[in-house]
């Protein structure tokens, strides 16, 4: 098992270096400098999302749900074009990067919070919960596209590179927050880590284990829905990443342990990120985006496991 992570951790470093100091040409420094901006970006989004989709599939028990069926990656696209059509592209809170992620991360967090309020209130079940994110989720993209079809053809542009996940211009502060973030919902997961192993039991198995089950679900899918939140509001929605990364956590660390499959998701998925990116700049010469990758590659995987799943 240690031995499995090494290889992984040593897999990530070898990617990371080779797209920071390869290929860089005249601007070497400019070069750098910006990969390495990517690369924070990555490590940030690559933890919140390897993180989250464990802890909310070991939640659900269910290994083909990603914590995007909430509906806060169509929360984000519906914000940010409503942004736009309200108060214009040359709005602070639209262009300005910083701005536009603490909106971003403030209204989804706040909607989750609210969801999850209604909900736990009377001890109804997680499936509903998934149950009327996926509804709101569909309500969302409704409503982005109702006024993605208003917007002036100029501004729209603007809706369209967000509909994409992009790692290109993250400016410093950004990261800061972002960062700021992470490292405080982590430290909150460290002191739920041990209780995550019997959760993979179930409810009724865990309650007769002592677990305040309600309480701590409750708590555990809002630090969820604030990491799903931290990663879509930094870079855009990347729905198939988290199923793409937990299921080949699955098969290659054959165990329950949360303290090795979240470290070991962060790293599958750091690989996953960079190898996407050097694909995107080297191969495709930046005629695709990232997200296009990673969803066309995991909505093919997700397939694969609904068939391997009926096949059992």
């Amino acid at each position: 098992m240690l031995k499995r992570m090494l290889i992984l951790m040593l897999i990530a470093l070898v990617i990371i270096v080779a797209y920071i100091f390869s290929f860089t040409g005249e601007f070497s420094e400019y070069a750098i400098k910006n990969r390495s901006m990517q690369v924070c970006a990555v490590i940030i989004v690559a933890s919140c999302i390897g993180v989250s989709t464990i802890i909310f599939q070991t939640i659900s028990n269910n290994k083909i749900l990603t914590p995007s069926i909430i509906g806060l990656d169509s929360l984000y696209l519906l914000l940010q074009s409503f942004l736009v059509f309200t108060l214009g592209a040359i709005n602070l809170s639209v262009y300005k990067e910083n701005v536009n992620f603490l909106l971003s991360l403030v209204c989804m967090i706040f909607f989750a919070l609210l969801l999850y309020k209604i909900l736990f209130r009377n001890e109804r079940s997680i499936y509903l919960i998934m149950l009327l994110g996926l509804i709101f989720g569909t309500l969302f993209s409704t409503l982005s596209s109702f006024f993605e079809v208003l917007i002036d053809p100029d501004e729209f542009m603007i809706v369209q590179g967000r509909m994409f996940a992009s790692f290109d211009n993250i400016a410093l502060d950004v990261l800061l927050l972002a960062s700021i973030a992470t490292i405080a919902c982590f430290l909150i997961i460290f002191k739920y880590l041990k209780i995550l192993n019997p959760l993979i039991l179930g409810k009724d198995l865990a309650i007769n284990l002592g677990i305040d089950y309600q309480n701590v679900v409750k708590k555990l899918m809002i630090i969820v829905a604030v990491l799903t939140s931290i990663a879509t509001a930094l870079v855009g929605p990347i729905t198939f990443l988290g199923l793409i990364v937990a299921n080949i956590t699955y098969e290659l660390f054959k165990t329950c342990k949360h303290e090795i499959l979240l470290f070991a998701c962060v790293f599958v998925s750091m690989i996953a990120l960079v190898g996407a990116i050097f694909f995107v700049s080297k191969v495709f010469g930046y005629n695709t985006t990232v997200s296009v990758i990673i969803n066309f590659l995991g909505g093919i995987y997700f397939i694969y496991l609904v068939f391997k799943d009926n096949k059992r």
